[in-house]
């Protein structure tokens, strides 16, 4: 029996260490399901595209009203989930995503106080019928986060943000595992990466577990 295919989303505060952990998680899984040939995909947003690497640049670099930040973060999603996600699930793939809709929810809405119903009804317009089957939310103090930041590197816009901005991001990050229970898993990671890769290994194994289960 062939296992289902799934959608796994790593969101977090910029700092968060959640980049650290995909391609551990991609390489798990990858070894799990080549038996049943079924390959694992990851991407990123806002990217995952050539047009939408495209836009990351300008996205990440450049100032420009807020609004229009949103509604471009959202044109690369749909692109993203146009070319890549949709046809990967729909072969029976799995797919894991270094940032998703909930990114906007908190940078967007939380960091920048636009309007949660503005992102509500894009959402509905962009993937009305597709959500992660799985988001890990790496979650850390702030203070943590902006040490974890590499000074050495040029950051883009919203890593020179303030601590009020990412105090904001991280609520609505919060919020969102609350009212989403069912999806979200909150990741401590101010814990060494053993002991992180301990319960990831656990939460594969659950949703490796769920995905062969039949309906």
């Amino acid at each position: 029996m062939k296992p289902t295919a799934k959608f796994i989303s790593f969101e977090g505060i910029d700092g968060a260490g959640k980049s650290t952990h995909i391609a551990y998680v991609a390489e798990r899984l990858q070894q799990a399901l080549a038996v049943h040939d079924v390959k694992v995909f990851s991407s990123r947003e806002p990217g995952g595209t050539p047009l939408g690497e495209t836009l990351r640049e300008v996205l990440l670099q450049q100032k420009m009203h807020l609004e229009t930040e949103a509604l471009l973060m959202f044109a690369v999603r749909r692109e993203h989930i146009a070319q890549l996600i949709e046809p990967a699930l729909s072969r029976g793939d799995w797919v894991i995503s270094d940032r998703f809709t909930d990114a906007s929810f908190a940078y967007q809405g939380g960091g920048r106080h636009l309007s949660l119903d503005k992102l509500n009804a894009l959402e509905q317009w962009v993937h009305p019928h597709l959500q992660p089957d799985l988001t890990l939310l790496f979650d850390v103090p702030l203070d943590v986060a902006r040490a974890r930041l590499d000074a050495t590197r040029q950051l883009d816009k919203f890593e020179q943000e303030k601590a009020d901005f990412f105090a904001d991001t991280r609520n609505e990050y919060l919020r969102r595992a609350a009212e989403f229970p069912d999806r979200f898993r909150i990741i401590d990671s101010t814990q060494t990466i053993a002991e992180i890769r301990q319960q990831l290994d656990v939460l594969i194994d659950v949703l490796l577990a769920s995905s062969m289960k039949v309906a």
